[in-house]
């Protein structure tokens, strides 16, 4: 056990709370929650990069609230309309840790979209291009064949490298929760596309996102 993490001499409180067992930071000057886990508790803006200590930073998900499906997806929407990303993300990976086993890779998916865009954001074309694709060919992998409504399995969009499937049987709808999968990862591959061609810096804004799920009546 490292000497941060023990207990002091006194029997006092614990590495990262004050007297009265407040969350704040070990010895080493790390920040730390109220259950001595190590935890970056300076402020964030919009795209998630950490400010100087007493900025007034933007809202973030508080740790271990997980929203039910539909509230999580327009919640992580409006965030992304917002242009901030990186807090999508953040929405999205509470509900991919929650998730049932059958819907992992959907809620990975959609928080791998979410980060592509905060590179985008944040001005890495490399690093956007490559979540963006890697986003797509994971939820792809929920959606039904042509000219069918179930899915038999789990495929990748063709000339796409997909990280290893997490789950062995996706759902049999091609709109989880009301997500497009397959246009939306065709909309989050034609995005890569277009920032390997143009750049990030040759895109406006409003550009860089995407529209989780499928218009209403779709």
């Amino acid at each position: 056990m490292a000497a941060a993490d023990r207990p002091g001499r006194d029997g006092g409180s614990r590495p990262g709370q004050d007297a009265a067992g407040r969350p704040g930071q070990d010895r080493g000057g790390r920040d730390r929650d109220a259950a001595g886990r190590a935890r970056n508790a300076r402020p964030r803006d919009g795209l998630g990069r950490p400010l100087a200590r007493g900025s007034a930073g933007q809202p973030t998900m508080p740790e271990g609230v997980v929203l039910p499906p539909g509230r999580a997806l327009a919640t992580a929407q409006e965030l992304l309309d917002s242009g901030r990303p990186f807090h999508a993300h953040e929405v999205l990976e509470a509900s991919w840790k929650a998730a049932p086993a059958a819907e992992r890779d959907l809620w990975q998916g959609l928080a791998q979209l979410a980060v592509g865009l905060t590179h985008a954001r944040r001005g890495n074309p490399a690093g956007a291009a490559a979540l963006l694709r890697r986003g797509a060919a994971r939820i792809a992998r929920y959606a039904p064949p042509p000219g069918t409504t179930a899915h038999p399995g789990i495929t990748a969009p063709p000339g796409t490298t997909a990280d290893p499937p997490t789950t062995a049987d996706p759902p049999a709808t091609g709109h989880p929760h009301g997500v497009d999968v397959a246009g939306l990862a065709a909309d989050a591959t034609a995005l890569a596309d277009r920032i390997d061609r143009e750049g990030v810096p040759d895109l406006a804004a409003g550009e860089l996102t995407l529209r989780l799920r499928a218009a209403t009546g779709s």
